[in-house]
């Protein structure tokens, strides 16, 4: 605990219950978990915390406290009980949530009028806004919605001086002001605690059908026989809601989701059929679209996040294939057509930070990169969780001492340690 030698954790406790209640403020594995009701007792939290010489963790269903460098802050943040979606102006498509509403309950509100927020987190049942944007999570519906970014209109963001500042508005043509919100999304709660965030929405997919793609010999198990028909499936007139690859060690599979009006999703499975010609085609449920949530379930192994070209993602998950069989790992593989891949890596440590290593420096040509979300702590010292480009430091240690110049908010969890 970053404690000044004049406090205890009692003390700590006493003052921060003044602020949040007593009932909202505990002690956790040596640290103060503090659990403020609003925007300005967060700000009333950070500027006590400044003030002591206390680190800051901001919190919210605890998905994702693992990603990142670990750290050990004084205070925990919670935003739990800041979860209330503020306005819903469904007429202009746009929303406000609070930062603590979990993903589940707000897309539940949205829909009552038919609308949604484009994107498909992990653990959305747990995971909430704030930490979903503080680290950037988007899934499959990436590929015709955007990321987090584009969906994002504005925010409301308390600095590490308890500074209440907003970004951004509340319509989607919106010219005013630094688009700070874009900023503070990936920044994993080091430049700001965000308490609140404006939606661009999208009607819900009333009417979808997913396809799943598997070779129709058990021996065609080589993800790189996909690139062609998948090349002509995105540059076909058809606009998928997602696409993905699929490999273990059990299968090779692509998954395909169209929504459209019913009469033109017959015609969709038609074209389907003729672009995989020579592959098995054949419904599938919502279920397939868990794949990169299962990978996580290997609580033993490295889950990466890649970054690379969408071309590429075929011959990449098939040379993970290949090596997997030859060192005898368990390698699997969640793809998606926009370049992103999950990548969960089960094997022994020197064999797994050799992968790594190598698979970085070959994704490094193309401007790609290989960030490690699950990492046991036995290799955390052995291994670089993100792995960047050294050349970006100086500014992204630049910007960080801008906007916390104290080191207060979560210190050393992002690249550099910054």
């Amino acid at each position: 605990m970053c404690a000044l030698s004049a406090m205890t954790l009692e003390q700590g406790l006493t003052q921060l219950g003044s602020i949040v209640g007593q009932e909202h403020a505990s002690l956790c594995d040596g640290r103060i978990v503090a659990a403020p009701g609003d925007i300005r007792q967060v700000a009333e939290v950070l500027r006590f915390a400044q003030a002591s010489g206390l680190s800051v963790m901001p919190s919210g269903g605890g998905t994702k406290l693992n990603w990142g460098n670990l750290v050990a802050p004084g205070i925990e943040l919670s935003m739990k009980r800041i979860h209330a979606l503020r306005e819903h102006a469904w007429q202009d498509m746009t929303c406000t949530v609070d930062a603590g509403l979990t993903w589940t309950a707000m897309q539940a509100e949205l829909a009552h009028h038919g609308q949604m927020v484009a994107l498909d987190p992990l653990w959305p049942e747990r995971a909430t806004v704030g930490g979903i944007v503080a680290a950037n999570d988007s899934g499959a519906l990436r590929l015709k919605f955007g990321g987090l970014r584009d969906l994002i209109i504005g925010m409301t963001i308390v600095l590490a001086d308890g500074t209440i500042a907003k970004s951004g508005g509340k319509v989607v043509k919106n010219v005013a002001g630094y688009d700070l919100h874009k900023l503070m999304t990936g920044s994993f709660g080091t430049l700001g605690v965000i308490a609140a965030v404006n939606f661009r929405l999208h009607p819900v997919e009333e009417h979808a059908r997913n396809w799943t793609v598997t070779g129709r010999d058990a021996a065609i198990a080589d993800a790189a026989v996909f690139a062609e028909p998948l090349h002509a499936l995105m540059d076909s007139q058809m606009v998928p809601s997602c696409v993905q690859v699929r490999t273990s060690k059990q299968e090779c599979a692509l998954d395909i989701r169209i929504a459209a009006v019913p009469e033109c999703l017959e015609e969709n499975a038609e074209r389907i059929q003729s672009i995989f010609a020579q592959f098995a085609v054949a419904e599938s449920d919502d279920a397939v679209w868990q794949a990169r949530q299962r990978l996580f379930d290997m609580t033993d192994a490295i889950l990466l996040k890649v970054s690379a070209l969408p071309g590429e993602l075929c011959s990449l998950s098939a040379e993970l294939q290949r090596w997997g069989a030859a060192e005898g790992a368990d390698i699997a593989t969640a793809a998606q057509a926009t370049g992103l891949m999950t990548i969960a890596l089960d094997a022994a440590p020197d064999a797994a930070i050799a992968l790594v290593t190598h698979l970085r420096k070959s994704i490094a040509a193309c401007g790609g990169s290989a960030v490690a979300l699950q990492l046991p702590n036995a290799l955390r010292d052995k291994l670089d969780v993100w792995g960047m480009d050294p050349g970006s430091l100086p500014l992204m240690r630049e910007i960080k001492r801008r906007f916390d110049p104290g080191r207060t908010l979560n210190p050393g969890r992002f690249v550099g340690k910054i």
